[in-house]
């Protein structure tokens, strides 16, 4: 397997716990652009390029870009993004784990696991990296913002690769703990396999007809006041998976803003989480060989005495 070349170290230190942007000139084989300032007039218009210019922001390794230097296909520069203020998430992260390579995080509902959209510094890596001063720290997969639990974090970047490998090959045990409504004629325990697909741009995935892409186990933990409480295990791994499967049971999560029905958006209404918690994580340390298993500390609301 051809090992990926390394990105260059930025000049830039990091910035609220999120990483500066690096710009790799491409090509210009028709000599579009002589300076750099041309290009990023191009790229972010001309407001924004004088801006970052103007404020000295824009670095490679010699210094300052001034924006006059002649333009050169492959040369690297780093600059920090306009960060928008953000409404923190009001729920704290907490840990379950931690040595000198791994850090087990038990993430709460609302909070993004990386910079993304208009979540950049209310993120989990942002927020781990600004509180226990973990600059390289970078999560090994993701967990869907609205859901709570569990997700495993690589302290050094030079680890990354081995872990994320873990859950490409599926070698990571995932079960998860959601609130839906009981209904009794639903045969479980089941397994639910689908073809799921997410459009760029559109918020709620949808099944349609063709080869599954998707396999998640449905069980039934207990059920009382007309709620039941399910054990869920996905196989694969595709995005709001085990939403979609539930909702194709006819059991949405409560909570769910998407399925069956997209809810218009507006504030964050924290009082009603989706309830869907990543509850455990089980691997064998790709590293050093030896066998984890982690529960998440966090619980389902809304569930009847």
């Amino acid at each position: 397997m051809r090992r990926r070349k390394r990105a260059p170290v930025s000049p830039l230190a990091q910035r609220a716990g999120v990483d500066p942007v690096r710009l790799r000139l491409p090509e210009d084989p028709g000599g579009r652009w002589a300076t750099v300032r041309d290009h990023l007039v191009e790229r972010y218009g001309d407001g924004r390029a004088e801006a970052l210019l103007g404020s000295g922001g824009l670095v490679s390794y010699e210094g300052i870009a001034s924006g006059d230097e002649a333009y050169t296909a492959g040369r690297v520069y780093w600059f920090h993004r306009e960060l928008a203020p953000e409404e923190p998430v009001p729920f704290g992260i907490g840990i379950v784990y931690r040595d000198e390579r791994i850090l087990v995080a038990d993430k709460p509902h609302f909070l993004a696991t990386t910079p993304r959209g208009g979540h950049i510094t209310e993120t989990l890596q942002a927020r781990l990296r600004r509180e226990l001063d973990l600059p390289g720290l970078q999560p090994a997969h993701r967990l869907d913002r609205l859901t709570a639990g569990l997700v495993l974090c690589v302290i050094g970047a030079g680890d990354r690769g081995a872990y994320q490998t873990l859950f490409r090959d599926r070698a990571v045990f995932k079960e998860y703990e959601g609130v839906a409504a009981h209904d009794p004629g639903v045969e479980l325990p089941r397994t639910v396999r689908s073809r799921i697909v997410k459009e760029r741009g559109v918020l709620a995935a949808r099944e349609v007809a063709g080869e599954p892409n998707s396999e998640s186990r449905v069980e039934l933990m207990e059920h009382r006041a007309g709620l039941g409480r399910y054990r869920l295990l996905p196989v694969t791994g595709r995005t709001h998976q085990l939403r979609v499967h539930m909702n194709s049971l006819g059991l949405p999560l409560l909570g769910d803003p998407l399925y069956p029905v997209v809810r218009a958006a507006g504030t964050e209404d924290w009082s009603r989480p989706l309830r869907l918690l990543a509850r455990v994580l089980a691997f064998t340390d790709p590293l050093t060989g030896e066998a984890y298993r982690f529960e998440s500390r966090l619980s389902l609301g809304q569930w009847p005495r």
